[in-house]
């Protein structure tokens, strides 16, 4: 869980961030999950945009995205949502979040 320093920082982070994939009328697929795991393993960082014509609302989307990746939802602003998860990757530089 995230204080709410930490999460600050992270929305900070995020705020200069373009989303890296967008959910839309098919909703969270298999295809998807792998792109942003790897994002995720990549960068610790991303964003992603929920379209209109998406099935669920940007909350639920978010918060379903973060369940199937293990990864914590920063924050939900309109139809975008951030969510972070510490790579394992030994070559990635890791967000301080202390």
């Amino acid at each position: 869980m995230l204080t709410s320093k930490q999460r600050s920082k992270l929305r900070s982070l995020a705020a200069n961030l373009s989303p890296v994939a967008q959910v839309g009328k098919d909703g969270i697929g298999d295809n998807l999950l792998k792109a942003v795991s790897a994002c995720l393993d990549k960068y610790e960082l991303v964003k992603i945009q929920v379209l209109e014509n998406a099935p669920d609302a940007p909350f639920d989307t978010v918060e379903t995205l973060a369940a199937a990746l293990g990864a914590i939802p920063v924050t939900v602003i309109g139809r975008k949502g951030v969510l972070y998860r510490r790579s394992t990757a030994p070559d990635v530089k890791h967000i301080e979040l202390n």
